[in-house]
C-alpha cells in the first residue's frame, strides 16, 4: 500500500528544511525595507487574514501579478514571500500577495472563495492584464480560478493573461488518505469539487504547470496531470520540469528578472 503521508512530505526529504521558514521571513523583510512603494494590509474581506500587500514597480505598472503562497492551506501568510515579487516587479509589474484564512478555521472551499475576492480587490486597484501564480497549495488556488465554477466576475476573469501553478496540487482526493486531513477536514465531495483537474476549464486562458525535477514524485505527477488533462480541452498548457530543484527552491527564480520562470510568469517566453 502506498504511503500517502510520505508522498506529500516535502520537508522530510529536504535536509535543513526546518530552518527555511525563518530564512524566508528574513529575506522578505529585507526586501520590503528596500522598496520605494509598498502598500500593506489592504482588506479584501472582513476576516482577520483577508488582507493583501501590493508591491509596486518604480515606474508605470504594466499590469497585475497575484502570487498565492502555499503551506498545505494550513500555515504561512503573505509576509514570508515579498521578495518573490522581485523578478516581475523589475519588469514593471505590480505584485499582489494575499493572505487567507487557514484550515481548520476555514474549509479549502472557503479559501478558494477568499482568493477570488483577493484577486477581485487587487484587480480593482491595478489596471491592465492579470497574471496568476501560486506555489503548492497556492498552485491549487490559482488553477481553481480558471475552472468552470470560478467565482471571478467576467470583467476580472477576462483580464487573466496566464496562470503559473508551481508545484501545484490539482487532484486533492489522495490527501484524504493523509494525516493532514485531520486538519483539512475534507470529505470526498469537497476534495472532488476542489480538484481543478476534475473540472472543465472556464475558457482558454493559458496555464503552465511548473515543478522541480528534484521534488517528490507525487508533485511531478500532479503537475503532469493538470497539463495533460486540460490540453484535451484546448487550453494552451505547458508542463515544465525544472531540473534539480526541490519543492522549496523551485520558487527562487521568481526573484530573478532573468530567470526562465519569471519570463514564463510575465509572458516573455
Amino acid at each position: 500500500m502506498r504511503d500517502w503521508d510520505d508522498a506529500y512530505a516535502n520537508s522530510a526529504h529536504v535536509p535543513g528544511s526546518d530552518k527555511l521558514p525563518a530564512l524566508w521571513a528574513e529575506r522578505a523583510a529585507t526586501y520590503r525595507a528596500g522598496l520605494k512603494e509598498f502598500r500593506s494590509d489592504i482588506a479584501y474581506g472582513a476576516g482577520e487574514r483577508q488582507k493583501l500587500d501590493l508591491i509596486l514597480p518604480d515606474g508605470d505598472s504594466k499590469g497585475l501579478v497575484v502570487f498565492v503562497h502555499g503551506g498545505y492551506w494550513m500555515r504561512f501568510d503573505k509576509s514570508a514571500w515579498t521578495d518573490l515579487a522581485g523578478g516581475a516587479r523589475h519588469h514593471g509589474w505590480t505584485v499582489a500577495l494575499p493572505s487567507y484564512t487557514l484550515t481548520p478555521a476555514a474549509r479549502i472551499s472557503d479559501i478558494t472563495a477568499e482568493i477570488a475576492a483577493a484577486i477581485t480587490k487587487a484587480a480593482a486597484l491595478i489596471p491592465g492584464p492579470i497574471r496568476l501564480a501560486g506555489h503548492s497549495a497556492g498552485g491549487h488556488l490559482v488553477t481553481r480560478m480558471l475552472c468552470d465554477d470560478s467565482r471571478l466576475e467576467p470583467a476580472v476573469y477576462n483580464r487573466i493573461a496566464g496562470t503559473l501553478s508551481i508545484s501545484g496540487l490539482h487532484d486533492l482526493r489522495p490527501l484524504l488518505k493523509t494525516r493532514m486531513n485531520e486538519t483539512l477536514r475534507m470529505t470526498i465531495e469537497e476534495a472532488t469539487l476542489e480538484s481543478a483537474a476534475l473540472h472543465l476549464p472556464r475558457g482558454h486562458s493559458p496555464l503552465t504547470a511548473w515543478v522541480g525535477g528534484g521534488e517528490r514524485p507525487e508533485f511531478i505527477r500532479q503537475s503532469d496531470l493538470m497539463a495533460n488533462i486540460w490540453t484535451g480541452f484546448d487550453v494552451p498548457t505547458r508542463l515544465v520540469i525544472d531540473p534539480g530543484l526541490n519543492h522549496f527552491t523551485v520558487v527562487d527564480g521568481l526573484k530573478d528578472p532573468l530567470s526562465a520562470i519569471t519570463a514564463r510568469l510575465i509572458g516573455l517566453d
